[in-house]
């Protein structure tokens, strides 16, 4: 594996201790490392001299803070020259630059190479689900249409209690719409997002298939399908006279919407080889909310900037 850290399928987990950057003579490569992760190992090499024969090599590392000794609690640096990080933190990001001394043989003379890297943390997004719905109504002004509304959210509510999950009301309109060959109708449409509460920092440990904030979103999103499906074939068995509110079929819209940390955003161009991941924000931009972009800012010089000082 050459180059920056290889994308996965989401959900599959590589040990770091397999995975190897290789630096490069001409540009700075950049490095993806998950916050509070250990890190793939960060050759002091470029392709070329990871598979040749070194005489007397010597390696050394210097970083944000200076140089880089060893070892210690927070970084290694390995006999054969690799950096590795033990528990990435937001602080460990920026350039880091090896200094190489070598000979090709033993009795050549010493050359030298210097290789720099920049090194960003990133988390997973802090995703929810935006659910969208339609439903047949009363007249627009009708007290029932009110009635329903609140039955609607407690029946959601009831059905994802064990998820940790937040219902959030983002929109409830009624609007009259001309249908083609049936005329004027009233249709509620509703507009709620569902997103994970964060049980991970609560005093009980979590116990269950569901602990993991993704796990849990995958399945309110399930039981949220199979709710809307079973409005349809319970309106199936109205053959006389179908009530006065029911859902429309097929207006059921799922989309997922992710959300970063402050000083973290999505940027597949700038982060190719991490296009799905909330990478800390480079120098020059700062990200003061939830978003998912790191906004320009000339008078940022740190990574991961929350405010434009």
């Amino acid at each position: 594996m050459f180059g920056n850290l290889i994308q996965l399928p989401r959900g599959f987990h590589l040990t770091q201790d397999l995975v190897k950057i290789v630096g490069s003579p001409n540009f700075p490569v950049k490095v993806y490392v998950m916050l509070h992760q250990k890190s793939p190992h960060i050759l002091c090499a470029t392709h070329q001299l990871r598979n040749a024969e070194l005489v007397d090599p010597t390696y050394k590392w210097y970083g944000p803070r200076g140089k880089i000794l060893s070892e210690n609690n927070m970084t290694k640096v390995t006999p054969t020259g690799s950096l590795v990080f033990q528990n990435f933190e937001e602080a460990m990001s920026g350039v880091y630059t090896c200094f190489l001394e070598y000979k090709p043989t033993v009795e050549g003379g010493v050359k030298n190479a210097q290789l720099r890297y920049v090194v960003y943390g990133y988390r997973e997004p802090r995703y929810y689900y935006q659910v969208t719905a339609q439903y047949h109504a009363a007249p627009c002004y009708s007290i029932h249409n009110i009635s329903f509304e609140k039955k609607l959210l407690k029946l959601i509510n009831k059905l994802l209690v064990d998820l940790s999950c937040e219902i959030s009301l983002l929109r409830s309109e009624c609007h009259r719409i001309k249908v083609q060959k049936a005329g004027l109708q009233n249709e509620l449409f509703f507009t709620f997002s569902v997103s994970s509460l964060d049980i991970e920092k609560g005093r009980k440990p979590c116990k269950g298939p569901y602990c993991e904030a993704s796990k849990r979103l995958s399945q309110a999103k399930l039981r949220i399908e199979r709710f809307f499906n079973q409005q349809v074939k319970n309106l199936g068995k109205h053959v006389a006279l179908l009530p006065e509110i029911y859902y429309i079929e097929g207006t059921l819209q799922i989309v997922r919407i992710n959300r970063c940390f402050p000083g973290y955003g999505i940027n597949a161009r700038s982060h190719p080889d991490c296009s799905e991941c909330c990478v800390m924000c480079s120098p020059g931009s700062y990200n003061p909310r939830d978003g998912i972009h790191c906004l320009q800012c000339n008078r940022s010089f740190v990574f991961g900037a929350k405010t434009c000082l």
